[in-house]
């Protein structure tokens, strides 16, 4: 996600008076039991009773942070969890169990430059090589760790930093399609106080091929969250404007080639009633859009239709599926949810 209209408090202020190279000690495991929890599930149409259980548990396991973004499950290891902390300029790393501790520090400014509110890393993946993928907001750019997972180190190559001659605003999330190709997003959330040193006059969505062009699929106000059906036939892009606050959906051609933009479900009235925005999403291989929204996570089928919601009472930017998808683990504000599946 991109702007938080209003901190948390007494969280927000414990966090961030926690030094920004080592782990806070104020970050810990916190599951909800159910009589203490603010969370539900509604669901809307029984198609979505084939991945979500309607009595389904919704924890909190682990709080503390800033503000969390780009979830990340990795299988190795047993599994664990990656998700970026912006303003630390860090990424966790979160077991099953909901222990966690620092990954990487700095993910996503590497530099000596001007201040800014966003300086982290954002969203995360992993190349079709099984390699760390990062969108970075401080240094502009869309990068790669060079270390291997099982030994993190902060330094990275640029796989692509600028359009035209232009450098990024600051990529938000990404996609790889089953070619290596790669589709981002490039929202201004990243940049200085009254975005100086911006240089493009428009907020991209892009497609990094595996061969290196680089093509301007499409510009929207705000483009944040990204993926891809599974066939790979749709791209959606989530729109985080409060003016328009929407999910779009691209075809994409045999060639490759994508389509014009096309609405698949326009949120704006509905962000005047619940905090947040269209952010990030995950696709369930069964063909469900899991997309954060005002309010919490959406489910829509291909089609646009809201399946179920998943109300989690407080801003959320994304989500991640674990490797058998059947859990669902949210970034939502300070906090790491974890959601029980089919």
């Amino acid at each position: 996600m991109n702007i938080k209209p209003i901190l948390m408090g007494s969280l927000l202020g414990a966090a961030m008076a926690c030094s920004t190279n080592k782990t806070s000690k104020n970050i810990q495991h916190q599951p909800t039991t159910a009589s203490t929890s603010p969370f539900s599930i509604n669901i809307l149409d029984d198609q979505a009773l084939k991945v979500i259980s309607p009595d389904a548990k919704i924890e909190r396991m682990a709080s503390g942070f800033d503000w969390v973004e780009g979830p990340l499950w990795v299988e190795e290891g047993g599994g664990y969890l990656l998700f970026s902390d912006i303003p630390q300029n860090k990424i966790y790393k979160m077991t099953i169990e909901g222990d966690t501790s620092t990954y990487l520090f700095p993910s996503g400014y590497t530099g000596n430059g001007t201040k800014r509110k966003e300086p982290g890393s954002n969203g995360l993946l992993l190349s079709n090589e099984g390699e760390l993928v990062l969108m970075q907001h401080g240094d502009r750019r869309v990068a790669k760790m060079k270390a291997g997972l099982n030994a993190p180190s902060s330094e990275y190559s640029s796989l692509a930093d600028s359009y035209k001659g232009k450098r990024f605003n600051s990529p938000n999330d990404g996609v790889f399609d089953q070619e290596g190709n790669l589709y981002f997003t490039d929202p201004p959330y990243g940049l200085p106080p009254q975005y100086v040193g911006k240089e493009l006059s428009f907020q991209g969505v892009y497609c990094l091929k595996h061969d290196g062009d680089l093509i301007l699929v499409d510009s929207l106000s705000r483009p944040n969250g990204i993926a891809l059906s599974p066939d790979e036939k749709y791209l959606f892009v989530a729109n985080s404007d409060k003016k328009k606050a929407a999910w779009f959906r691209y075809a994409i051609e045999e060639s490759g080639e994508v389509g014009k933009r096309e609405l698949f479900f326009d949120a704006t009235e509905k962000a005047k009633e619940a905090n947040g925005l269209p952010d990030g999403m995950e696709m369930h291989p069964a063909g469900y859009l899991f997309a954060t929204g005002p309010g919490g996570v959406w489910v829509f089928d291909l089609g646009g239709k809201v399946l179920a919601k998943i109300h989690t009472g407080q801003l959320t930017s994304n989500c991640a599926f674990s490797a058998d998808y059947r859990r669902l683990y949210l970034t939502a504000d300070g906090d790491i949810l974890r959601v029980d599946l089919k």
